[in-house]
């Protein structure tokens, strides 16, 4: 016959226990500890109840690791501990410290990605909110070995890392923040929104580029399914998308002032200097982009320009273009005459540039 472990309750565990080893050991069950100080306990992936005992009674937060030993076989409860940084800050009991050990009540830290952001720009932010080294994880993020790993068949995971409201345990490594993020990606790109993008002539790629042209052009949700339609409409016509943020995408350091001459100078970012899209997303991309992306509104507009408010006016020719730039951008800054024509270098932005 085989004999199972017998599940005592708290109140059982006290009681046997007290009858067992005596009146101390009821004591340090009962008594509860108040740190010094609130306190982090690491408990790390595959350690020893017996160095996390150990660990506790240095720290003050149980008064004997012998004793927590012992109440924690009477519970079975020392292979159920779960790995993560604990936070105590009150009097807490051995037996309130074993099931918050047992639960994986770890401490975690709040960060929100807002759309739109690079992933250097998401390391910054991950470090300052004390999650991980930008270095370490931009390491893995430029990794295409590591991105592989992921499901992804791209260089970089520049455009997968989903933006959201995370909540990690302190102290995670970077390749679980990244094999997190790319989950969330994944989780908010349905199957139907990449067989829309190939119905364009997309791939999954593709898609995720576009789509990060559309989240950095506007913040508007409204707008993204039209500006979608701009660029595929000039991408159908073999017209440069000449979108600017892919052009600031491209230059190391930029300082803000966007010019004419980083609009001629050429890199693989760069839609002035080249037609289609860029070789790859120029920043993170939430849901709306993505499904914008794959679902262009079906309008003719070729251009757009901003009106200053985070709203564009959007035009089908070049000569409403020009009127739009008039009465929204150059009454704002420098008055800088668009002179273009039909088939030349525009813009469907033509956002006002100081020229060199």
């Amino acid at each position: 016959m085989r004999i199972r472990p017998l599940l005592l309750s708290s109140a059982a565990v006290v009681l046997t226990a007290t009858l067992v080893f005596g009146l101390p050991f009821g004591l340090f069950v009962l008594r509860p500890i108040l740190p010094q100080a609130p306190t982090i306990i690491t408990v790390e992936p595959g350690q020893s109840f017996s160095r996390i005992a150990s660990n506790l009674e240095r720290q003050g937060i149980v008064s004997s690791a012998f004793n927590l030993k012992i109440l924690a076989t009477l519970r079975g409860a020392a292979r159920q501990v779960q790995a993560g940084d604990f936070n105590f800050a009150a009097a807490t009991r051995p037996g309130q410290v074993l099931d918050r050990l047992i639960a994986g009540d770890t401490l975690r830290l709040r960060v929100t990605l807002p759309e739109g952001l690079t992933t250097v720009q998401i390391a910054e932010r991950l470090e300052q909110a004390g999650y991980t080294d930008h270095k370490e994880f931009l390491r893995l993020a430029t990794d295409p070995a590591f991105a592989h790993k992921l499901g992804i068949d791209a260089p970089t995971l520049e455009g997968y890392l989903f933006p959201e409201t995370y909540r990690f345990g302190a102290n995670l490594p970077s390749r679980h923040l990244l094999r997190f993020m790319v989950d969330q990606f994944k989780k908010h790109l349905p199957q139907q929104v990449v067989e829309s993008a190939e119905a364009l002539g997309l791939d999954r790629h593709q898609l995720v580029t576009m789509a990060s042209i559309i989240q950095k052009e506007t913040a508007r949700k409204s707008e993204m399914p039209v500006i979608s339609a701009v660029f595929h409409n000039r991408l159908k016509r073999n017209m440069p998308l000449q979108a600017d943020p892919t052009v600031i995408y491209g230059i190391e350091n930029f300082n803000g002032n966007l010019t004419r001459r980083d609009l001629r100078t050429h890199t693989p970012y760069n839609t002035y200097t080249q037609r289609g899209l860029p070789i790859g997303p120029i920043a993170n991309p939430g849901a709306r982009a993505l499904r914008a992306a794959a679902n262009p509104a079906n309008v003719a507009y070729l251009y757009f320009v901003s009106k200053g408010n985070g709203s564009h006016q959007f035009s089908r020719t070049l000569r409403e273009h020009n009127a739009a730039v008039r009465r929204f951008q150059l009454r704002h800054v420098a008055k800088v005459e668009s002179s273009e024509v039909e088939g030349s270098d525009e813009t469907p932005e033509s956002q006002a540039i100081e020229a060199n």
